[in-house]
Formats: structure tokens, sequence, C-alpha cells
């Protein structure tokens, strides 16, 4: 049984918890495993990530000369 079929049916209230209560621990995995798809990001977005990116290239630089200037 699927996750798309176990969610076709019409169960009762607590049949659901029952039937995923009884299954052993990989069927359980199995059954939540979905894959998500990847997101197409938009320009704001590429630009905010972007500067995040720029931000923490210019914060371990400014940290590596930081620890080598007080090494000296």
């Amino acid at each position: 049984m699927t996750a798309k079929e176990l969610e076709q049916m019409i169960l009762a209230p607590g049949e659901r918890e029952l039937i995923l209560s009884s299954l052993e621990r990989d069927q359980l995995a199995g059954l939540k495993k979905h894959e998500i798809p990847r997101r197409h990001l938009k320009g704001p977005e590429l630009l905010v990530l972007w500067s995040l990116r720029i931000y923490l290239l210019f914060m371990l630089a400014v940290v590596l000369y930081q620890v080598l200037r007080g090494a000296h």
C-alpha cells in the first residue's frame, strides 16, 4: 500500500492511526518518504542569496585576517 493509496482510502478517524501504528519501521519510513521538487527562485530571492554568499566570504576573510594578525 502506497501513501497515495492510504490517503485515497476513506478511513474512520482512528483507523489511519491504527494502520500507521501497525507498520514496521521501514514500511512507515517508506510511506512518509516523498520527493520535494527543487524550487526555481526569482530575481529578488536570488539577489538575497547571492548577497548572503558574498557577505559570508567577506566575513571569512575578516576572521582569517584577525586570526593571522593576532598570531603575530
